[in-house]
């Protein structure tokens, strides 16, 4: 089975071919009702500590690479590599949209969190798998 990996705005509306919808922002997004969200999973452990992501917002253009090494840091922690394994499982089963409030999802952690998920070069030295052994492409 083919893996497929979306990223969209929460705000977006939902579509047929989200499958598996999981928010990936540490904060619930500001004025949007959890009904119209239609998010089936919040894995806040998988997002970027409260700290990072202040730090990263005072200077997204000059900090992207150490903000990216960091990000990547922090998602070898145990809590997170639960929580990469059960995206790993929904990938598994069908599609999986990544969710975030961003305005620029590009320019995001999202699209770290992928290149681990899709197993990358400099994704975290594991190949995008979780430690315990996730599924092989």
């Amino acid at each position: 089975m083919d893996r497929v990996l979306r990223m969209k705005r929460v705000y977006d509306p939902p579509a047929g071919d989200d499958g598996h919808r999981v928010l990936v922002d540490r904060l619930w997004p500001r004025g949007l009702a959890k009904e119209a969200a239609r998010v089936d999973e919040w894995p806040k452990e998988v997002t970027p500590s409260t700290e990072l992501r202040k730090w990263y917002h005072e200077d997204p253009d000059g900090r992207r690479d150490e903000f990216t090494r960091r990000y990547l840091h922090e998602l070898d922690g145990p809590d997170q590599q639960a929580g990469l394994a059960r995206l790993w499982a929904a990938l598994g089963r069908g599609p999986v949209t990544l969710l975030t409030s961003a305005k620029d999802v590009a320019h995001s952690h999202v699209p770290v969190l992928v290149s681990v998920l899709e197993g990358k070069p400099g994704s975290g030295g594991h190949g995008g798998r979780p430690h315990g052994g996730g599924p092989k492409s």
